[in-house]
């Protein structure tokens, strides 16, 4: 695959006080990254440069202020660079508004890029979402920031790893509020979005498992009353439309059966039904070591106009500049990224095709 050809893939810093970069440049370390995509950081070259030296890393870090200064090349790392990261006031594993501004800044960025056609997919780091406001950006996560940046209304999380992938119908709120969002038309919405993803990503399985939220999927209605009002009438509509989805699945039954490869995809009802059987399949804690031996799993917005796929694992700031952070979650972050870049370019052929 020559250069011109392969997906333009911009990668943000992350939280520079935290294990982002490192992950970032251990990615572009790897060769098989430069076979498949012209991969670019986004952020503070300093930074990128100074965890490089820490390190021992070989990367030679390239400075550019445009997509056509990259070079692409492996050994050399190009840097978007903002240059909005004071080294000198800079501590691994604090919280700081320069931080969040920081991080911010590069996430911003690969959206304006993205959207103006200059990438083809973006990948974020990790960020902290108390530098971020600390640094007057009143955001919940990543997804939120993209989704306003976006103007996008009807959006999901989608956690891939092995055989489980994942989409919630809440993410970031309290768990009390995400009872209450737990409607009809939302569930379908993401159902839609799941769908969708699954034939981007180029799966053929295409069940869909969607999970109760009170124990025993409420056990028609002894524990609570929203699976038989909300969910049930949702999935009966999905079936209507044409998908094979079943539900609503008990949840402890649900996630063992998916995480064999029954279910193509599932939909969660809230964040920690869906993340903690994720974080169970994709993250291998050392007891010896006290450190995480892998770190494995993406976090794909659907229904963006652009692509967007994240590490899922937080800013590590405990680990931040020891150089023991695994680029795991990162390199299959790009990879996923690609992919789903590859899907919309043939999209693209076949709507010229049908015009």
């Amino acid at each position: 695959m020559t250069t011109e050809s392969k997906p333009i893939v911009g990668i943000t810093m992350g939280d520079p006080a935290s294990i982002g970069p490192e992950i970032a440049v251990k990615a572009l370390s790897n060769p098989a990254i430069y076979e498949i995509c012209n991969p670019i950081l986004v952020g503070d070259a300093s930074v990128f440069r100074d965890i490089s030296t820490r390190l021992s890393l070989s990367a030679v870090i390239n400075p550019v202020r445009s997509i056509k200064e990259a070079k692409f090349q492996l050994g050399t790392v190009d840097v978007y660079d903002l240059a909005n990261v004071d080294l000198a006031t800079l501590a691994f594993g604090e919280i700081s508004a320069m931080a969040g501004e920081a991080a911010f800044a590069a996430v911003k960025t690969v959206i304006d890029l993205a959207l103006a056609n200059e990438l083809d997919a973006t990948v974020t780091g990790p960020i902290n979402k108390k530098s971020i406001n600390e640094a007057g950006h009143h955001f919940a996560g990543h997804t939120e920031i993209y989704a306003h940046y976006t103007n996008t209304k009807k959006y999901g999380m989608l956690l891939v790893e092995e055989q489980l992938r994942v989409i919630h119908v809440s993410t970031h709120v309290s768990l009390r509020q995400a009872c209450d969002l737990v409607k009809k038309d939302r569930i379908l919405e993401v159902t839609d979005l799941l769908y969708s993803g699954l034939i981007a990503l180029g799966e053929t399985n295409l069940k869909i498992g969607i999970a109760g939220l009170n124990p025993h999927a409420g056990d028609s209605g002894l524990f609570g009353t929203e699976d038989d009002l909300e969910i049930l009438p949702a999935v009966e509509e999905a079936r209507r439309r044409g998908y094979d989805v079943e539900g609503p699945v008990p949840a402890d039954t649900l996630f063992s059966k998916a995480a064999t490869g029954y279910y193509g995809g599932v939909v969660a009802m809230y964040h920690d039904q869906g993340h903690i059987p994720f974080k169970l399949t994709g993250f291998k804690w050392n007891a010896e070591k006290k450190q995480m031996d892998s770190v494995k799993g993406v976090n794909i917005t659907l229904g963006l106009p652009i692509i967007r796929t994240s590490v899922d694992h937080g800013t590590a700031f405990e680990i931040a500049g020891k150089g023991v952070a695994s680029p795991d979650a990162m390199i299959l972050a790009i990879e996923s990224a690609v992919q789903l870049a590859k899907g919309q370019k043939i999209e693209r052929v076949k709507d010229r095709r049908s015009a």
